[in-house]
């Protein structure tokens, strides 16, 4: 499975100029927690509803920008890398996303949320869906060594 198959498309930019209460509007609007900032061609980085507080953060929001709040250093990767590969470069980073490019401009991400999703359904190695097989033979179970010796 590749990052093409697992990536969000679409990706919701926004300018480093803009304020942080402005940004947190439009991630309620649209339902998301990563912001890439900048243009999809000239990415600057990533902002996060993480960095903006969450739902308690009014106070970091109110005289904050973006600017002030976003990841500068986001790793992309290409379309074609392995969902290993993606695993293995989101470990151990506190910003659980990944820009995804196609080699001129970023055209999708990846986010902590999307592989535990792959995870769960089991894309990786789905299990296969079949009948149980029905117990035929089904005899009362005996019991152990009785005393006396009688079994």
């Amino acid at each position: 499975m590749r990052a093409r198959d697992v990536m969000t498309k679409g990706v919701v930019t926004i300018q480093a100029g803009a304020s942080a209460e402005e940004a947190w509007q439009l991630m309620q609007a649209e339902g998301i927690h990563h912001l890439l900032v900048g243009s999809t061609a000239r990415p600057q980085g990533v902002l996060s509803a993480y960095n903006l507080g969450g739902r308690a953060g009014s106070a970091i929001r109110r005289t904050a920008s973006v600017s002030d709040l976003m990841e500068e250093h986001v790793p992309m990767v290409g379309e074609t890398d392995t969902v290993r590969r993606l695993a293995n470069l989101m470990r151990g980073r506190p910003m659980g996303c990944l820009l995804v490019s196609n080699g001129r401009r970023a055209i999708g991400i990846i986010t902590v949320s999307d592989l535990l999703e792959l995870l769960g359904r089991g894309a990786e190695r789905p299990s296969p869906r079949g009948e149980r097989s029905d117990l035929h033979h089904r005899v009362p179970h005996r019991k152990g060594h009785r005393a006396g010796g009688v079994w």
